[in-house]
């Protein structure tokens, strides 16, 4: 692996360290389409103002794709995300 490999995958990580944003890109993975911030707000109980911050972060690391549509953006996992959650929390296995 190169160094630069290396701090991308690092990075990838990190991102997923912070439980709310763990727990944002679990809610991606687990819809079935797209969220909006409001609907990621509403299933993490978080404001929709640090859902936003956060969104933006695992998008940052190239773990989260935006598309606008109208006045909404919708969030979706990439496919580099998608792998990366199911690795730290297992496919479809609750954490007791």
């Amino acid at each position: 692996m190169t160094e630069d490999a290396a701090t991308v995958a690092a990075g990838r990580a990190k991102a997923l360290a912070d439980p709310t944003r763990l727990m944002l890109a679990t809610a991606l993975r687990d819809a079935e389409g797209e969220l909006c911030v409001c609907d990621l707000s509403w299933v993490a109980e978080r404001s929709e103002k640090l859902v936003s911050h956060h969104v933006r972060l695992l998008a940052t690391a190239g773990l989260v794709r935006s598309r606008r549509d109208g006045k909404m953006v919708m969030y979706s996992l990439t496919d580099s995300g998608r792998a990366l959650v199911d690795l730290v929390v297992g496919q479809g296995v609750a954490i007791a």
